[in-house]
């Protein structure tokens, strides 16, 4: 059965990476989780950048929770949404532990600041960062923030270059990802350290009947 459902998702995968139609057919699939989104609930963005996805969680009575630790990005992210006061921008990654961390920025991150913030990233080993070129930032154990929230939760998307497996196992470890209506993962297998692991939380949620993540967001 895993089989079947792993063929099945690198189908999907396959058809919303197509240019031109792939995000289309991206777009149209998670329609219905943001359309879901409804007053008295939570929606968090973890890796919210310039605030596009955050953008689409704006709904009357909905309090957003935007997490961006790049601090060009974030600062375009603040002054977006500086006027309403249900989106509450952080300046902060997020992970499965609190602390601080170093974080690498894009190799091309020179050429434009904000168009190459989204590649910045907590892991030394991501192809496309420049090492010696980092902020030290503050990282928020995502299990704990989520644990203090007492709305219910309508979506969590989770696109932080490289932390998601760390972050879902936690949530699973902790009994928190069934309190999520929607969770939106983008993996990152592409990066060599990470795709044991990925492969092996995707087949835990299978395994586990956990039917609220999507692998597929981006």
């Amino acid at each position: 059965m895993y089989f079947i459902h792993k063929v099945y998702a690198n189908f999907r995968k396959w058809l919303y990476d197509l240019p031109k139609i792939g995000p289309h057919f991206r777009k149209r699939a998670y329609k219905n989780a943001f359309d879901s989104l409804q007053s008295g609930e939570v929606a968090i963005d973890c890796g919210a950048n310039i605030g596009v996805v955050t953008k689409r969680m704006v709904k009357p009575g909905v309090r957003v929770y935007a997490f961006e630790p790049d601090p060009q990005a974030f600062e375009i992210l603040k002054e977006k949404f500086r006027d309403n006061p249900d989106i509450i921008s952080i300046n902060k990654a997020v992970s499965d532990h609190a602390g601080q961390a170093k974080l690498y920025f894009h190799q091309n991150r020179a050429d434009n600041p904000a168009e190459f913030s989204a590649g910045s990233s907590l892991l030394e080993d991501k192809g496309n960062i420049d090492k010696d070129n980092f902020i030290i930032c503050e990282v928020v154990d995502l299990s704990d923030f989520i644990s203090h929230l007492n709305d219910p939760i309508g979506i969590l998307k989770i696109d932080v270059e490289g932390e998601e497996v760390k972050i879902l196992n936690s949530l699973i470890d902790k009994g928190l990802v069934r309190r999520i209506r929607n969770i939106l993962v983008e993996t990152h297998e592409r990066i060599p350290s990470l795709k044991a692991s990925t492969g092996a939380l995707r087949k835990r949620v299978f395994d586990n009947k956990i039917r609220n993540v999507d692998f597929n967001w981006a």
